[in-house]
């Protein structure tokens, strides 16, 4: 009989224990309900998104920054009771998740749900905050912008390799700047940015995807946000509350105006 209960409780622990798949979850907010698919190819920004729900970690929490044809953000815990005006982003819980960018695959169309992260220059491994995430509202695009966007995207591209090729010459431009030799400086600056050309013509043309164009023709969405940011999930029902938030006033900061809440995050499945 304890050899059975033992068993029973090994396979109940092992249960719990295995990633959970297929998992939607329930957003709840003022203006009303969504409900969000998340990746199971994106399994660290999955269960931490999980992780959170169900710590309740969302509740209360706004959307700080939203941006009409464009995005709603949340997910800073400094947002909760916080005055009216004041600027919020920099929150989070204290760690940061490694980078699981799986374009073209995941990609920013209208209704994407993909995670905050700071900027290459402090942060050129693309790591994402641990709990702020953007849902993409976005708007649809023609010909003339998609080659708009690719430029962008090349451009995007090639800073991202600057600050990443900085890494390895941080030692050496710090001798530099010790020592006041403004001559290395200059050289050192146009070697690193011959070899972020050079690491550029190595890499495939940057292009949309024509599956991608197609849907950013027909749903929109942000394309030039795409390869840089890890999508993790999709609106499966509720695209109309996306709509209505990204169309509240906002301040100078982005921060709506009148505060739109997060009431909680619900794991459905």
């Amino acid at each position: 009989m304890k050899h059975l209960i033992f068993l029973v409780l090994s396979v109940l622990f092992v249960a719990c224990q295995t990633p959970k798949t297929n998992v939607t979850v329930l957003m709840k907010t003022s203006k009303g309900d969504m409900k969000i698919k998340l990746y199971d190819d994106t399994p660290l920004h999955r269960d931490n998104f999980i992780k959170l729900a169900k710590q309740g970690y969302y509740d209360s929490l706004l959307f700080h920054r939203v941006m009409n044809e464009f995005m709603i953000q949340g997910g800073d815990p400094d947002s909760k009771n916080s005055a009216a005006g004041t600027r919020l982003g920099n929150g989070g819980p204290g760690y940061k998740i490694d980078a699981e960018i799986k374009y073209p695959k995941r990609f920013h169309k209208k209704g994407a749900l993909a995670a905050a992260r700071q900027p290459d220059k402090v942060n050129p491994e693309m790591r994402s905050s641990g709990s702020q995430f953007y849902i993409v509202q976005g708007k649809t695009y023609n010909d003339e912008q998609f080659t708009e966007v690719e430029q962008r995207l090349k451009s995007m591209k090639r800073q991202s390799l600057f600050y990443e090729t900085l890494e390895d010459y941080k030692d050496t431009l710090n001798q530099c700047r010790q020592s006041g030799n403004q001559m290395a400086m200059m050289d050192l600056k146009i070697e690193i940015e011959e070899l972020v050309e050079k690491k550029l013509s190595e890499l495939p043309a940057i292009s949309i995807p024509d599956d991608l164009k197609e849907e950013y023709r027909t749903l929109g969405g942000v394309p030039h946000l795409d390869d840089n940011y890890t999508v993790f999930g999709e609106v499966l029902e509720g695209i109309e509350v996306v709509d209505e938030i990204a169309g509240v006033a906002t301040d100078k900061n982005n921060r709506p105006k009148e505060d739109v809440y997060i009431l909680n995050v619900k794991v459905l499945k």
